[in-house]
């Protein structure tokens, strides 16, 4: 820093910064605080500090979570935000205590003691006791340059930070600099930056110690952790408010719950989602799709959903269908359904501009004034696949409840979901991809914002106005929504992916740091395109893929136009087993993935989860980008290179049992691997309960047999089951049947026991099939309650013993003595 000129009667500090940390000069820093009031606002309260004509809010927003507002010219905008539930959750507001000092304001608001520093305003975060959490730094107080704004934060040399959604490259973004404006980037790579979402929140982790901040603004925003300067990170935008919440946690799945109790959490998808998925642009004609369906039934390959791309449309125009391509479309959707398939309909958000030619979509918005508009008033028009298009103007109710109802006819005809594509919103034949920064969006009050300030969250809007309509069209079934671009809170309304990846292992290594990442971000139901879209993939990388992708949320294998077939059965019949192996692994591991999903749908914690979340004291995961846990219980170390070496495997603290063979590994144990074409390395937690099932052909069909529950013998025990009707939103009004398990075990006996917790839904199983892992010996009695069983089985060889729980699913316990 080259000079400091301080002009107090402003209340503000110049800064002009020389070169060495690469701050542009021009910055108005806030300066010394003059007045200190006490505030109130709703449910928010705390302390308003004015310093010149600057004002500054450090409000409670709830317990944990502390608000930060700045209104450079002391006129704060309407409290607007598109990222926050309409009510937060989990909403408990405790005491604020304000204590105005000479040199300093001390807040204290629950675990979060907040010290505001008056000369100039530095505002520090710490735990109630006094270890600093986030501090801003001293020689770059919170500054804005006409209409941007930034803020700068004290960097420990040991801390790490993750977050920001849909960013390539490590999973920590440490040392790395990044810029938050939704874009359409075909065949991204490492390096590529921003890419389709914006989500400017991120978790900060040191010494298993955890904090969060959520910058709520919309514009395009820009994160640097240490690339400017080794000291110090910093995040701002190029305009809106500066407005951010400081989450304390302190552990990180903590910071996660409390991050979607304000922005929101992921409905509960229909069971069919988390079945297979086959997809591709594009499958056509009528005559192809019908045969990768019947592909998939006659191989015996489970599945649940086939996709349709742009090229089942009249010439490329949303809410249509091309006749010559798709003759019986209706009967086709109909047939699929017979079948046990869902259809899922790619709809975007741009309109044909075709005029007097009975094109609905166009002329009843057209009618409804539904439409982006540029600065003099007329209809923004842009060329995407049909050519000359319009764009609904998302921000405003109307049109959104307009859009909602298009669906009705696709709806009636029976498509399952929707696919919401290109809506960052993708522009052709400009530079910058997507509409001008002047046009104009209006809101529902009556005032406008320009796309500046609309760009990031015109693909929610988007997906909302998708998910709100299906939510009236449907009758009582969940909708199901998949959106590429996004802003935060946009998981109320839809599921995601990763975007146009690339058939080469460097992104199959790069899949799990992604959707990690997405899932800590508050967005839990996330894929990428099994195999990679832009490129064909080796037989060896596809077969890796469909493993690893078998454990994802969402499993969805995709690829573009002019590629080669990538569907489970090519590349011969040695790959088509292995594949076919995996994706049954998955629809056998259905119970135990949906309880997960509803867990995240309940609480906001991620169903693929890192390390860190569940192990923040385990610092030695913290850079770890390959591997990654599945709900609490199944680690997974997926093969992501093509294997010249052996595989280091490095296991969570605790015991893991290999999921493939039964055996118990300590922490301690030294792992190395090299997998077969059809192995990847999975364990089980010691100490996990499993509910597994029969393999099906899809989610509608019933399994036969028992629910299967796998015991894994070890510390803390424990696991559950939730079940519903997998379709509708009966389960909101309680009908669903939760079972809480646990187990406990000496060196002579295993005890298991069954906790009804909820039993308002009958499931489609009677008995249960324990599997009890660990044994060494045949038991010399085995007890179902006070009854003495003889049906049981002891395999020495995988130490095992196996027994029938019948009428399940209700309260019970069961006694295996050595």
């Amino acid at each position: 820093m080259t000079s400091l000129v301080r002009r107090i009667g402003m209340g503000l500090l110049v800064c002009a910064l020389g070169s060495a940390n690469g701050v542009a000069q021009g910055w108005q820093h806030i300066g010394k605080v003059e007045r200190v009031e006490t505030f109130k606002e709703g449910l928010q309260n705390g302390v308003e500090l004015t310093a010149g004509q600057t004002k500054v809010r450090v409000t409670q927003f709830y317990n944990g979570v502390i608000r930060i507002r700045v209104a450079p010219t002391g006129h704060f905008p309407k409290d607007f935000s598109w990222a926050l539930a309409e009510t937060p959750l989990n909403y408990i507001s405790g005491p604020v205590q304000i204590h105005d000092e000479k040199n300093e304001v001390k807040m204290i608001a629950g675990p979060v003691h907040v010290s505001i520093a008056k000369s100039p305003l530095l505002i520090t975060f710490s735990d109630a006791s006094g270890n600093v959490l986030l501090a801003d730094e001293p020689s770059l107080p919170m500054a804005w340059d006409g209409p941007r704004v930034h803020v700068w934060k004290k960097m420990p040399p040991d801390e790490n930070y993750y977050g920001l959604g849909d960013k390539a490259g490590p999973m920590n973004r440490r040392n790395r600099a990044f810029t938050n404006w939704n874009t359409d980037e075909f065949g991204w790579q490492e390096s590529s930056d921003p890419l389709y979402k914006t989500i400017p929140f991120f978790i900060g982790l040191r010494k298993g110690i955890a904090y969060g901040v959520f910058f709520d603004n919309t514009y395009r925003s820009s994160f640097d952790f240490g690339k400017e300067a080794r000291d110090y990170f910093s995040f701002g935008a190029e305009g809106g408010e500066l407005n951010y919440y400081f989450i304390a946690g302190p552990e990180p799945k903590k910071i996660v719950e409390q991050y979607t109790a304000m922005t929101g959490r992921s409905p509960l998808p229909p069971l069919w989602s988390l079945g297979y998925q086959q997809c591709r642009y594009s499958y056509y004609p009528e005559s192809r799709v019908r045969e990768i369906v019947k592909t998939l039934r006659d191989k015996k390959i489970p599945a649940d959903v086939i996709y349709l791309d742009i090229d089942y449309q009249q010439g490329y125009a949303p809410f249509t269908i091309n006749r010559e391509y798709f003759p019986t479309f209706e009967k086709m959707i109909s047939d699929f359904r017979a079948q046990g398939f869902h259809t899922i309909l790619i709809t975007d958000l741009h309109i044909k501009k075709d005029t007097n030619h009975g094109y609905v979509p166009y002329d009843s918005g057209t009618k409804n004034d539904a439409f982006v508009k540029n600065p003099d008033g007329s209809i923004y028009v842009g060329k995407v696949w049909p050519g000359d298009s319009v764009f609904p103007d998302f921000t405003l109710t109307r049109v959104r409840n307009w859009w909602g109802g298009l669906y009705k006819d696709f709806v009636a005809m029976g498509a399952a979901g929707f696919w919401n594509d290109m809506n960052e919103p993708s522009v052709f034949f400009r530079a910058d991809k997507t509409m001008p920064l002047g046009t104009v969006h209006r809101l529902d009050d009556g005032t406008t914002i320009d796309h500046r300030a609309a760009h990031n969250i015109f693909g929610m809007e988007n997906a909302r106005a998708t998910y709100e309509g299906l939510l009236k069209l449907q009758a009582g079934e969940r909708p199901f929504v998949l959106t590429r671009a996004a802003y935060s809170g946009a998981q109320r309304y839809a599921a995601t992916w990763t975007g146009d990846n690339s058939s080469t292992w460097n992104h199959l290594k790069m899949s799990t740091p992604m959707l990690m990442s997405m899932g800590i971000s508050g967005m839990p139901l996330v894929g990428d395109d099994i195999g990679g879209f832009a490129g064909s993939p080796t037989p060896d990388l596809l077969t890796r893929w469909f493993e690893v992708g078998a454990l994802n949320p969402i499993y969805r294998d995709h690829t573009a136009k002019g590629t080669a077939d990538q569907e489970p059965w090519v590349h011969g019949p040695e790959h088509e087993a292995v594949r076919r192996k995996y994706i049954e692994l998955r629809y056998r591991l259905l119970p135990y993935l949906y309880t997960v999903t509803e867990e995240a749908a309940r609480t906001g914690i991620p169903m693929m989860r890192p390390l860190f979340l569940e192990y923040p004291q385990a610092q030695e995961f913290y850079g770890d980008d390959r591997d990654f846990l599945l709900g609490r219980d199944l680690f997974v170390a997926p093969v992501t290179t093509e294997m010249v070496d052996a595989e280091d495997i490095s296991l969570p603290p605790g015991d893991w049992y290999d999921f493939w063979t039964g055996v118990r590994h300590a922490h301690e144990e030294k792992i190395q691997l090299r997998p077969r074409l059809d192995e990847m390395p999975l364990y089980v937690r010691a100490g996990a309960i499993l509910p597994m099932q029969p393999v099906v052909q899809n989610t509608g069909e019933t399994p036969d047999g028992p629910l299967q529950l796998h015991v894994y013998p070890g510390d803390d025990c424990r696991g559950s089951l939730y079940q519903d009707d997998g379709h509708t939103l009966a389960y909101q009004k309680g009908e669903i049947l939760h079972i809480n398990y646990s187990c406990s075990a000496s060196s002579s006996s295993i005890s298991i026991i069954s906790s009804i917790e909820s039993n308002a839904f009958k499931p489609w199983w009677n008995n249960s099939a324990l599997t009890i892992y660990g044994a060494t010996a045949a038991p010399k009695e085995v007890r179902i309650g006070d009854r003495a069983i003889q049906d049981w089985h002891f395999d020495a060889q995988a130490h095992t013993v196996t027994l029938t729980v019948p009428n399940a699913a209700k309260d019970w316990n069961v006694r295996v003595q050595y």
